[in-house]
């Protein structure tokens, strides 16, 4: 059975992160991370400690004009765990030219200090799981 006070209480926490991605807020974002966060993602795999989520905030070689989340899914898998996963529409504007993608991100999410931390976050650009969609480089 879905858990729709916990999947609105994570969609709207993961809201405030992509609103704090959005507008360069290094503050707002860092207080959603737990100490440490991987990442993973078309990039790789990488632990990403606050100073490093401040310095990719400050440095971004993008900026995110809006996104929309959707079609949220939700599972506590203990008092102090829960994940989160959804569809997104970002446009961006990347390397001077504007970009749309569609992804599937989710987030685990840990219960620390009376609030949700985001521990890790994964996104994969939606399109043919085997790349046949992608110009070979």
């Amino acid at each position: 059975m879905a858990n729709t006070t916990l999947t609105k209480e994570l969609l709207d926490l993961e809201n405030q992160y992509w609103q704090a991605i959005k507008e360069k807020d290094v503050d707002t974002a860092m207080q959603l991370s737990d100490d440490e966060c991987i990442v993973t993602g078309a990039q790789g795999v990488g632990r990403v400690s606050r100073q490093q989520l401040s310095d990719m905030l400050k440095n971004a070689p993008y900026e995110l004009h809006s996104f929309e989340l959707k079609d949220a899914q939700a599972v506590q898998l203990r008092d102090d765990v829960a994940i989160l996963a959804y569809s997104v529409h970002e446009n961006l504007t990347v390397d001077g030219k504007p970009v749309k993608l569609d992804a599937a991100d989710a987030s685990t999410w840990v219960r620390r200090d009376g609030g949700w931390k985001c521990a890790l976050h994964t996104e994969s650009i939606a399109g043919d799981p085997f790349g046949r969609d992608r110009r070979a480089t």
